[in-house]
């Protein structure tokens, strides 16, 4: 099988006390994309720091820690072609008003503060935050029966 891209995605607390771990999961299946590893957790602060070390500095970014150590979350690694853009896409814009219908987001969220998910928004991010909450034995290698029928 090809090597497909892997990117990262978390359910954040409001998704998970909402009950809506099911649904953003379904819609990843939905399209096609393949989850290679799964977990809850609660993040502690100094996770929680690393993870958001570019916004540190900004007016948000106390609120940003104390929310998403509030309560667990669930952290995910999905594989696919292009997988980095299809997340997002599929997650839709940061500010949940601004986000299309259909989009987690744009369905499911109204303010940016406690806008449902996380998506890594590059390669590198990915790579970067994958490393933060997933060790190399905690990915799962394998294929799907219906890969034929998605990739070229």
């Amino acid at each position: 099988m090809k090597s497909r891209e892997q990117t990262f995605l978390m359910v954040k607390p409001d998704g998970v006390q909402r009950g809506l771990i099911g649904n953003i999961i379904s819609r990843m299946e939905i399209k096609g994309l393949k989850p290679v590893a799964m977990k809850m957790i609660e993040i502690s602060p100094d996770l929680a720091a690393r993870h958001y070390e570019e916004h540190k500095g900004k007016p948000f970014y106390e609120g940003l820690i104390d929310f998403i150590t509030s309560a667990p979350v669930v952290a995910m690694i999905w594989e696919g072609d292009d997988a980095v853009t299809i997340v997002r896409a599929i997650v839709g814009a940061t500010d949940p008003r601004k986000s299309d219908p259909g989009t987690i987001r744009g369905d499911l969220a109204v303010f940016t503060g406690k806008n449902i998910v996380h998506a890594s928004d590059s390669q590198e991010s990915a790579k970067r935050e994958i490393g933060l909450f997933f060790n190399e034995k905690e990915l799962c290698t394998y294929s799907l029966p219906h890969e034929n029928c998605l990739y070229e």
